[in-house]
């Protein structure tokens, strides 16, 4: 199964989404929206930036020794 976006209503009645895995885990979540469709472009804001981020390590390299 390849990973996904649940939209879901949380308990204040406000969109958010999780992204989850092929496993069912859930990898990422968002922000509350108060639209479904604000909460369908905060996906889609997710998805273009995900595809061209880097890794930014800022851990210490001396404490993984």
């Amino acid at each position: 199964m390849a990973a996904k976006f649940e939209i879901y209503e949380d308990g204040k009645g406000e969109f958010r989404f999780r992204l989850k895995a092929g496993n069912g885990e859930i990898v990422a979540t968002g922000e509350s929206y108060k639209s479904k469709a604000g909460v369908i472009n905060g996906v889609d804001a997710v998805k273009r930036a995900a595809a061209e981020a880097e890794i930014d390590d800022k851990t210490d390299e001396k404490a993984k020794a």
